[in-house]
């Protein structure tokens, strides 16, 4: 596979240090979010102060088709940002999947497998982090307010309490933020591999075919980019179709436009997702907020905004009093995964990089 430069141009927001600053004085690291489609990679001035603020220096996007691996990707985003990228040695890695404690990586939704000691070898880095990519944006879940895009439900304001962060994207991630007297825990799930259920006549149809192939029906089977295609094959078999989308951004576009089949594929996902994070906000107790921070989620803001999400939320009978305090806030995913990397590092490292 070609590894291909890609254009500069494009969507970089690039703040360079100030010409001649001697970097031991700005410590800089490099942090990535990485996903099943997307890589995110930003160059991070973390300050002095490792409980600080961490600033976002020069920020940029990858496709992974694009590579062979995420060393080439984290090579190839050194040269384009820099003489500054060049001199990092450290660099924090947030990855769609589950760190186990011994520090092996579990995923099913990457394009090829992260080995860190490789990627240290590589890049001539003294140190490398990996953390479940959803655990990374609760860490920057503070910083949100600066990416939120619309509330759906509940309160502008939050109680104090748990935060959960959760979104699709090529699987369903989740992490809970719980505040503490010292630095805030965050809690790593595995909430997309929990069991799918269903609400409606449809839902529960469309469950019967999932059925069909598999006996454990994760979450993330339905509530992802690949999901919303398994969905819309599972509807298009039920009403006898012949036709159909072939991606998911075929799927969202044609619903926005206002095609019944792909709105109806589009509508049955808003609704399952509007369920499952009632759910959840029960399960985790989340008064604190609920951040919704999936992939393609800020593509169809106005669709999900006038869907059942918020009715289906809702729908937890003698609950929903408590869940109308909750706020439910569609973010911008981005950056927020980037610099929440960055902050994990910081806050378990107890030192500069």
């Amino acid at each position: 596979m070609r590894v291909r430069r890609p254009e500069s141009k494009l969507g970089i927001q690039h703040h360079p240090l100030p010409l001649g600053e001697d970097i031991r004085t700005a410590p800089v690291l490099l942090a990535a979010d990485v996903g099943g489609t997307h890589v995110r990679i930003g160059l991070i001035r973390t300050g002095t102060d490792a409980s600080g603020p961490v600033e976002v220096l020069h920020y940029r996007k990858f496709a992974c088709a694009d590579y062979p691996g995420l060393a080439e990707v984290l090579a190839t985003y050194i040269l384009e940002a820099g003489d500054v990228a060049v001199r990092v040695k450290a660099g924090a890695i947030a990855c769609a999947g589950h760190v186990m404690p011994d520090g092996r990586f579990i995923s099913a939704n990457l394009p090829w497998p992260i080995a860190p000691a490789e990627i240290l070898a590589r890049l001539g880095w003294n140190d490398l982090q990996v953390v479940n990519d959803f655990e990374a944006v609760a860490h920057a879940a503070t910083r949100a307010d600066a990416s939120a895009l619309m509330l759906l439900c509940g309160p502008a304001a939050p109680m104090p309490g748990p935060t959960l962060v959760l979104g699709p994207g090529t699987g369903l991630g989740a992490a809970l933020r719980i505040p503490t007297e010292g630095r805030p825990l965050v809690l790593a799930t595995e909430a997309g591999h929990a069991a799918l259920t269903a609400g409606t006549e449809l839902e529960m149809a469309v469950l019967r075919e999932f059925q069909k192939e598999r006996g454990h029906v994760p979450i993330e089977h339905a509530l992802s980019g690949p999901g919303l295609m398994r969905l819309h094959a599972a509807l298009r078999k039920l009403h006898g179709d012949r036709g159909g989308y072939d991606t998911p951004e075929q799927i969202t576009t044609a619903a926005l436009a206002g095609d019944p089949r792909a709105s109806e594929t589009l509508g049955v996902f808003c609704g399952l997702l509007g369920s499952t994070v009632g759910d959840m906000a029960l399960l985790y107790g989340a008064h604190g907020g609920i951040l919704l921070a999936g992939g393609f989620l800020p593509k169809i803001r106005e669709f999900l905004a006038h869907s059942s999400f918020a009715a289906r939320y809702l729908n937890k009978g003698a609950m929903r009093t408590a869940l109308e305090r909750i706020p439910v806030r569609l973010v911008e995913h981005g950056q927020l995964g980037v610099i929440g990397a960055a902050r994990w590092y910081l806050d378990h490292q107890g030192r500069n990089p």
